[in-house]
């Protein structure tokens, strides 16, 4: 009970730190950082990076290596290593061998059946961190994020690609290309690297990406959304194209969704022609349309052009309850 009171206390103590000025804070904070609990630490921790107290930044670094001693036992689901990690990147800290080690931390805890690794998060912030650290040239970067690819934890993998993709080079660009032709892995990773080369190489890259649309898959899809999140007139020719050939019927209503999440003008009229027209397409193009948090004026446009067929309004009135 006595244990229980102490720790309420350290909490209590912790929330009226956001009363304090700034520099009353700072002995508070550094003790807390100094706490053997690893939730006192990373609740303080966050309150650092909050409150941008850029003097404790060696007390963040002391605690973030007294966490890697025994941390199974110490820091339970890296509640206190992801908090200080945050706080290091807040306040802008450049020491790639910090990132570096927590980057490379893998710590499997004990669960029912086995043992479950919990430091995902730990090695994501860790891999965004160290772009930017400026000491590491863009051969260094790579070759260390590199090393994610392999990750058991997809959201890792996710973050490794989002890592490469702000190191922002041809050489990252086409470290993602590889990755993208080679890798048989989730859709989630394979989007966020179609997203990375366009975002590195711009419109021009939507030719090589549209190599990716022919399987009708989850893949496909990944593909078909980070094309339309370029948003160019390119973008949507090569949507409107695959959507025109394709005869499977989810992907096509994925395309639409694509086509929409242009957000042109040239897509709301090829839809709006869809609903017109009262094709096989035309629930799926309201759908679209209403999915892909259109204006005003675009949902007010496609209300009336549904307004004088009951199945269409119905259509209408059910996806705009399911969007909003």
């Amino acid at each position: 009970m006595a244990g229980k009171r102490r720790f309420e206390e350290q909490l209590a103590a912790l929330d009226k730190v956001r009363q304090q000025t700034s520099k009353a804070s700072i002995e508070p904070l550094r003790k807390a950082l100094a706490n053997r609990n690893n939730y006192v630490v990373a609740k303080a921790a966050d309150l650092v990076r909050e409150l941008r107290v850029a003097e404790l930044v060696p007390e963040l670094l002391s605690a973030f290596d007294r966490f890697f001693t025994n941390p199974v036992k110490t820091d339970q689901q890296c509640w206190a290593k992801n908090a200080l990690s945050r706080a290091l990147v807040e306040l802008e800290c450049q020491d790639p061998a910090v990132f570096l080690r927590g980057m490379r931390h893998t710590q499997p805890e004990p669960v029912w059946g086995g043992a479950s690794d919990t430091a995902g998060t730990l090695r994501g912030i860790c891999a965004l961190a160290l772009v930017e650290c400026r000491s590491l040239s863009d051969h260094e970067l790579l070759a260390c994020l590199m090393e994610l690819f392999a990750d058991k934890d997809k959201s890792v993998r996710v973050a490794a690609v989002r890592a490469i993709e702000h190191v922002g080079s041809q050489s990252a660009a086409l470290l993602l290309r590889v990755k993208a032709i080679l890798a048989a892995d989730e859709p989630e990773v394979l989007g966020a690297c179609y997203s990375g080369i366009l975002t590195i190489e711009g419109t021009a890259a939507i030719a090589w990406i549209s190599h990716f649309l022919g399987t009708a898959d989850g893949t496909a899809a990944e593909a078909a959304l980070a094309i339309a999140a370029d948003r160019s007139p390119q973008a949507f020719d090569t949507l409107r194209e695959r959507f025109l050939e394709e005869r499977d019927p989810w992907f096509r209503s994925v395309l639409l969704s694509a086509i929409a999440l242009t957000r042109l003008e040239p897509a709301h009229d090829f839809l709006f022609d869809l609903v017109q027209t009262g094709s096989v397409h035309t629930e799926a193009a309201i759908e679209a349309l209403l999915r892909s948090a259109p204006s005003p004026e675009v949902t007010q446009h496609l209300e009336r052009l549904v307004s004088q067929n009951p199945c269409l309004a119905r259509a209408f009135a059910t996806h705009r309850t399911r969007s909003s």
